[in-house]
């Protein structure tokens, strides 16, 4: 279970607060107003910004200060891929940054890549993908560091309708077959409503404790309100 006890992220002169639990096995939407500290929040848990108070715990342990020491993977917007590697290699990362892998574990990256999709892509190179298929190899490799924490920060804001709602398919059967808890930054209702069952609001400097997500967005607090608009 995550837990962020009593903690302040500061970055620059914003300072974010948080002081509750994340449900082991959860979706969570990371929702809330342009610049209420939503990335703060996710660089927070991940080890990139550090706490100036309390304590981000995972089973009861506090995190490791180095990002890279901690339990959990990160899925950006541009999905983290590195253009001059090939797909297998850049899945391959997700097991060792040299890439010197064993038989054993390339055919685990073929797996991954077989899961999502891409088996016939393991030589191509980003430049030569979708937007669809990026984002697939960014899923491949989270499924391969099978790290009991996934963050996703806008991963699929800049597809297209159909685009999003296949790669949020792709995404709920990884976590249907890893049990991983999830927490999702995304300014799409819809995309919160079609991916979580839990949200977290992030607003005015404060993240509040998860709530079930329909009971949110039916009664939403001032900030979500103004936040939606005529989106509600």
């Amino acid at each position: 279970m995550l837990a962020l006890n009593k903690v302040c992220f500061q970055q620059g002169d914003f300072v974010l607060s948080a002081d509750f639990s994340v449900p082991t096995g959860a979706r969570v939407a990371v929702i809330g107003p342009s610049g209420g500290g939503k990335s703060t929040f996710l660089n927070g848990i991940a080890g990139f910004i550090k706490s100036d108070a309390g304590k981000v715990l995972w089973d009861g342990e506090v995190m490791p200060d180095h990002p890279g020491r901690r339990p959990l993977s990160i899925l950006f917007q541009d999905h983290n891929l590195f253009p001059h590697l090939s797909v297998m290699d850049n899945v391959a990362v997700g097991i060792s940054p040299d890439m010197r892998l064993s038989q054993a574990e390339r055919e685990k990256v073929s797996a991954a890549l077989d899961q999502v999709g891409l088996a016939d892509k393991s030589a191509t190179y980003p430049r030569d993908l979708s937007g669809g298929q990026l984002g697939r190899v960014g899923l491949a490799r989270v499924l391969l560091r099978q790290r009991p924490l996934l963050l996703l920060d806008e991963p699929f804001s800049a597809l297209g309708p159909a685009l999003k709602d296949e790669m949020l398919d792709v995404l709920r059967g990884i976590l249907d077959a890893t049990a991983t808890t999830a927490l999702m930054v995304t300014h799409d209702p819809k995309d919160a409503l079609a991916f979580a069952d839990q949200a977290i609001l992030v607003a005015g400097g404060c993240a509040t404790a998860p709530q079930p997500i329909q009971q949110l967005f039916k009664a939403p607090p001032p900030a979500l309100r103004a936040y939606l608009g005529s989106r509600r």
